[in-house]
Order: C-alpha cells, then structure tokens, then sequence
C-alpha cells in the first residue's frame, strides 16, 4: 500500500503525470480535480454562472458524487449521471477553482477521497492533496512550470482539439486560477513542506515522467 500525492498548478501536466505513473506501478490514479469539476459543472447547470456560497452550500445536500472505474479509467457521477465528458471545458475549469475555495465544498468531498486512499494503492493529484487531503502520504511531488509555458501546452491542447484559443486570453486564465487557487482562505495551493519540487518547463512528458519516477523510487521500494 503506498499513496502518492502529486500538486501543482492548472496546466502543470499533473494529470498525465498520475495516469502515466499508475499504469507503470499498477496502482490506482484518483483525479481529485475531477471532483470538483463535477460540482462546478453542476453549479453552472442548475444556478448559473452567478452565484453565491450559500447557494451552493444549500445545493449540496441533494448531490451524490461518485467515482467509478470502468476500463481503468475514471468517470465522475453525479447524482447517477456520468458528467466525466463535461467538465473538461475552461468555463467549468474556472466555477470550480470558485466552489473549491468554499469550506463546504472541501468538507463535501474530503472523506471521499480519503476513503479511496485508505482501501488502495493510490496516486492522487491536484492541489491540496500532500498538505490537506493525504499530509501522510509516502511521496509527495509539487509538479508545477512557467505560466507562458503551461499557456502555450494548453494553447496546443485545444488546438488538437480543434478549438480555437487565443494564447493571451489563455494565459490570463491560468494566472487568475493561480490566484485564485494560492490566496483561498481554505486549503491554499503550496509546496508541502515534504514535497519534492518539479520543474517541468523544460522537460517533455517523457522526461517528466522519468524524473517523478526517480522521486518515487527514492521514497519508496518498488
């Protein structure tokens, strides 16, 4: 049993970092970011794109988020609902960073994710996850680049997607969901104090990947 928790900001390449790392050791990726997503994306459906904290804290009680595996991959529900194809758009990247500084919010999802790590061998990425969700956890990464860079990734990413993005609106996104994300007054994003830093402006995939290989490694016996 080994939990790995692997923060950083928006566009850091967490994600496929943590995909990538729990195929090869054959333990389970949790995308905390997911979670939130999904309550972002249901707050955009039922309230709107205005809203307050407590209408979202009043919305709660009649949510059920789930995580399932299907495939090895996983799928966010809601409610019975699979919302996992619709919460990957920047509108619902934004209402989450929002609800994720709510207290409620946090405490909505906490035991959840704390559960899963509990009954698996996990490597959970996000924002808080070595400093709140997992302070135990036996590796912890801090993934994190240049914004302009991470910019230019995402820029690239929809583009492939064929979505058009202007690369100074997309920059400006990012900065303000790093504000947004490191001054929260609940569980900011930081460096936990035993976490390894990771600069990855630099660095392709690959060799991100082989250099948080070697962090675990150093951690852990494999």
């Amino acid at each position: 049993m080994i939990n790995i928790a692997v923060d950083g900001p928006g566009g850091s390449g967490k994600s496929t970092l943590a995909k990538v790392i729990a195929k090869q050791l054959g333990i389970l990726y949790l995308d905390t970011g997911a979670l939130y997503r999904a309550i972002g994306y249901t707050v955009l459906c039922r309230i709107g794109e205005e809203y307050t904290e407590a209408q979202v804290c009043d919305l709660l009680p009649s949510l059920s988020v789930d995580l399932r595996y299907e495939e090895n991959v996983q799928h966010v529900y809601v409610n019975g609902e699979d919302v996992s194809s619709h919460i990957r758009t920047q509108p619902v990247a934004m209402a989450a960073s929002r609800v994720s500084a709510f207290p409620p919010v946090r405490a909505f999802l906490l035991d959840l994710q704390r559960d899963i790590a509990a009954r698996n061998s996990v490597i959970m990425d996000g924002r808080d996850v070595g400093t709140v969700i997992l302070p135990h956890a036996d590796v912890k990464i801090f993934l994190t680049a240049r914004p302009e860079v991470r910019a230019t990734r995402r820029v690239a990413e929809l583009t492939e997607k064929g979505i058009q993005a202007d690369f100074d609106t997309v920059l400006r996104e990012i900065t303000q969901r790093d504000h947004n994300d490191m001054t929260r007054a609940v569980a900011p994003l930081k460096q936990a104090d035993d976490a390894v830093l990771l600069d990855n402006s630099e660095l392709n995939a690959e060799e991100t990947i082989d250099a948080a290989l070697q962090i675990i490694r150093s951690k852990v016996a494999l």
